[in-house]
């Protein structure tokens, strides 16, 4: 039979059918073989237009004391879930990997099994990495190693994998991509705090690797990642697409397009407190919500702690040096419960990006800046980046999201945010499963990343493989 000729019996609609069945089909084409192919642009647009929608996720933790917060993610078939800290500051996704594993926090059987599924060191998303390999490439299909370090001097080693994401989304239905990810055999973390007790890391960060843009690459969703962090109970949510987005009121920056950095960074801004101007301007900012606490360079630093302890001369809080929970406490004549009973005595900080008359304000006040330690003592959650050098670097952390949606938006280049009640979780059924005991909680520094360069390993020797 000439299947060309045959062909032209077919009516229209047929033809639709099948082109609209080749879109569902291409969405969930693994990465390692969506990267080998050229899309065009218009295809691309027309697959994001059909299948683009978001997926949301409880978020679980808190500033103090668990000092993080995390989601519950699947990832297999069948599918095992897994608790990763969310990190908007860096983009590898990482979990704990049976292959054996060094300095894991999780038993054997909560760690992630890989089954052959090691993704070879010739394909593009390990180049993506934008990381040295342990080791040159000499046999393309050779393992890809990666080895991430974080600034609290955490880190990761081990191979990438591809597995199956299971994820519902927002528009009812469901998708079963295949990402790359971290199957993390050593890590290390021997900073003044305990590991984290979680899984691994949910990198959600600018590059090519991170979970957000490798859906986005798959048309499941738009390249927009939204978080809302509550004040009060540890609830929250996350989300990967831009169906969450207002569309009115929200504040929006420009990230900073020409810095080699692949972080959210934003242009640069003033530093006021109570609507008056500190004198520190032309500061750029890194979102970061895999930091727990805002780290200033040490001109903003000392500017606005000068304000604050100006401000409270006269108050009915006395600074002390008897609790070691942060660099800066205070006390009162009794110990304090909540963060509202001393609220008054404490301003507003503002982040004034743009010119003077029409910036952006991202207002923090007292309580999205002070902690309430278990000792009854009030501190300040601003920390002075330039004692462990980040001299260069002024990062927000979580503290100053709560209370807040933010959204990275890198389809615009834009970051923006507005107030929210993030207590609620939208069109999902809340499930609280997860939430870490008071044994398993730790004080986790920020996690900017920094690649560690890994010596050439040039021996026949391949420890470690999976």
């Amino acid at each position: 039979m000439n299947l060309k000729k045959e062909s032209r019996k077919l009516f229209p609609w047929v033809y639709f059918f099948f082109f609209y069945v080749f879109l569902l089909v291409s969405a969930r084409v693994q990465p390692s073989e969506a990267a080998t192919k050229d899309s065009p642009k218009g295809h691309v647009k027309l697959q994001n237009h059909l299948l683009a929608s978001s997926v949301v996720f409880p978020v679980s933790g808190n500033v103090y004391p668990l000092g993080y917060y995390y989601v519950l993610l699947n990832i297999g078939n069948p599918p095992k879930v897994f608790d990763l800290d969310i990190d908007t500051g860096s983009d590898l996704t990482w979990v704990q990997c049976d292959a054996p594993c060094k300095g894991c926090t999780k038993p054997r059987d909560s760690q992630y099994k890989p089954k052959c599924n090691t993704l070879p060191c010739s394909h593009m998303l390990c180049y993506g990495l934008d990381l040295h390999q342990r080791r040159p490439c000499l046999d393309p299909q050779d393992q890809c190693d990666y080895e991430v370090g974080y600034s609290d001097h955490a880190s990761s080693l081990g191979a990438l994998v591809t597995d199956v994401f299971p994820l519902r989304l927002e528009n009812g239905s469901t998708t079963h991509p295949h990402l790359t990810f971290g199957c993390g055999y050593d890590q290390e973390s021997p900073g003044p705090h305990p590991a984290p007790p979680t899984a691994g890391m949910l990198g959600l960060g600018r590059g090519k690797v991170s979970i957000s843009s490798q859906l986005s690459y798959l048309g499941i969703t738009k390249n927009v990642i939204v978080h809302c962090l509550s004040h009060d109970n540890g609830n929250g949510f996350l989300s990967i697409g831009d169906e969450l987005v207002p569309s009115s009121g929200v504040t929006w920056t420009s990230l900073a397009l020409k810095s080699t950095s692949k972080h959210y960074m934003t242009g640069p801004a003033e530093l006021l407190f109570n609507d008056k101007t500190t004198s520190v301007k032309g500061i750029n900012f890194i979102f970061d919500s895999g930091s727990s606490y805002t780290y200033f360079n040490a001109q903003a630093y000392q500017a606005i702690l000068s304000h604050i302890r100006k401000d409270l001369k006269v108050k009915a809080l006395m600074e002390t040096k008897e609790d070691k929970s942060l660099p800066v406490c205070w006390k009162g004549k009794e110990p304090l419960k909540s963060v509202y009973d001393v609220k008054k005595y404490f301003k507003t900080i503002t982040l004034r990006f743009g010119s003077q008359k029409k910036g952006q304000l991202f207002q923090v006040p007292p309580e999205s800046y002070l902690i309430i330690t278990e000792e009854g003592s009030v501190c300040l959650g601003i920390l002075n980046g330039s004692e462990i050098g980040l001299d260069n670097y002024n990062i927000i952390g979580d503290i100053f999201f709560q209370g807040i949606m933010v959204i990275y938006d890198n389809e615009k280049q834009r970051i923006g945010w507005i107030p929210s009640d993030c207590d609620k979780l939208p069109n999902v059924n809340h499930n609280r499963r997860g939430v870490l005991s008071k044994e398993e909680e730790y004080q986790r520094g920020f996690s900017l990343i920094r690649w560690l360069f890994a010596g050439t390993d040039s021996s026949n020797k391949k420890d470690g493989e999976l």
